[in-house]
């Protein structure tokens, strides 16, 4: 692994390699364990797209290493002003150990690992966030013991993380049903990948991709960049909602998960957010370590015990 651009990018066994490191840094940690693998290193963070998370966990994950980690706002850099990402990378490249960009457009990401020296982290696109997929596969497996087998459904937009949860759950041995609105499907060509595994569903009822589901998953109706969007998209998504009769419909087991920001009464119930927070929390959490294991894996040195 040389970048983390895409779930499509990794096999299933670099993922579970992912996930078994981002455990142990997560025990370490609990323990009060110092692991310094990324001391003298250096993230820059590129975010032209605003964040709590990434940029939080990311800034601790790497000072947490044992490096550094650099902010970089597109308003206070060049990229701001039209400067090339070709010209960027090769700048950076310069004088960083590694790259995390939070961006609209996938193509960014990738001109920036092809043109710069060192690796790249796709923070999120509005094609993909691989780093929040990470974490969730990490949540479920701390949650359900595995991955093989289980369904997972997502409720709303067919958006980056419709995209991503798809590949990473099928990689994972999941079967992935997504419950979207007609016109707010995933990406076509990731559905036309999906369907040959024959453990995908597309469809326009909730309550039958809901079915006996092991895990329910949601996200906002109108994702950053779509502000001006969210009053039709209000009226679309009326009904795209994990609330009491979801969960009913699913496995009694079921865990109900949502990266954040929630917008309660929209897309999650209040309750059900609630009464499924300690889930949903751990996920969040589990940003912080899984890209602490991608950091590791990318930056520095396989994980030890000190």
């Amino acid at each position: 692994m040389k970048h983390l651009l895409k779930m499509e990018d990794l096999s299933s066994d670099e993922i579970e390699d992912i996930i078994d490191l981002a455990d142990q840094l997560k025990k370490d940690k609990k323990k009060g364990k110092r692991n310094k693998e990324l001391k003298g290193k250096t993230l820059g963070m590129i975010f032209q797209k605003s964040s709590t998370r990434t940029r939080v966990s990311f800034e601790a994950g790497m000072y947490q290493l044992g490096g550094e980690a650099l902010f970089l706002s597109a308003h206070d850099t060049q990229l701001g002003r039209g400067e090339p990402i070709e010209d960027t990378a090769r700048v950076l490249s310069r004088y960083l150990d590694g790259i995390m960009i939070r961006t609209f457009a996938q193509s960014d990401v990738e001109k920036m690992a092809k043109w710069g020296s060192i690796p790249v982290i796709n923070g999120l696109t509005d094609y993909a966030h691989p780093c929040q997929v990470l974490a969730d596969l990490q949540t479920i497996r701390e949650y359900k013991g595995g991955w093989e087998g289980l369904k997972l459904t997502f409720v709303g937009d067919g958006n980056n993380m419709a995209n991503s949860l798809i590949v990473g759950g099928i990689k994972m041995g999941m079967k992935v049903s997504i419950a979207c609105p007609p016109g707010y499907e995933p990406d076509s060509g990731i559905m036309k990948w999906a369907d040959k595994t024959g453990r995908f569903q597309c469809t326009s009822d909730v309550q039958e991709a809901a079915d006996q589901a092991d895990v329910l998953y949601t996200d906002v109706w109108a994702s950053m960049g779509e502000e001006n969007e969210a009053l039709q998209r209000n009226v679309d998504f009326s009904g795209y909602q994990i609330n009491k009769e979801t969960v009913e419909a699913a496995a009694s087991t079921v865990m109900v998960m949502h990266c954040l920001p929630a917008h309660r009464g929209m897309e999650i119930g209040a309750d059900i957010m609630e009464q499924h927070s300690k889930e949903i929390f751990d996920q969040a959490e589990n940003r912080l370590h899984a890209q602490k294991a991608v950091l590791v894996l990318l930056l520095g040195e396989t994980c030890s015990e000190a």
